[in-house]
C-alpha cells in the first residue's frame, strides 16, 4: 500500500490531478472526480510493477509566487 500525495488544478472545464509521489496525472468534470480518476490511474500504474519509481513525501507545500519572464 503507498500513500500518495496529490496536487488539484483548474485548467479550462476540467479539474487536473497530478500525483507528486510518482508521474502520474488524470482529470475530470470535478474535483472528487479528478481525485478518484487519479487514484485509478496510480493503482493501474502500480499494476504494471513500477514500484521503484515511488518517491515517498512525508510532507507537501503548495505555494504561489510571481517570477519575472
Amino acid at each position: 500500500m503507498h500513500n500518495i500525495k496529490y496536487t488539484v488544478y483548474k485548467e479550462g472545464e476540467h479539474y487536473v490531478s497530478q500525483c507528486l509521489n510518482v508521474d502520474v496525472a488524470s482529470f475530470g468534470g470535478t474535483v472528487d472526480e479528478a481525485i478518484r480518476n487519479l487514484v485509478e490511474a496510480v493503482e493501474l500504474y502500480f499494476e504494471d510493477d513500477n514500484q521503484g519509481n515511488y518517491i515517498p513525501i512525508e510532507h507537501a507545500l503548495i505555494g504561489e509566487c510571481n517570477i519575472n519572464g
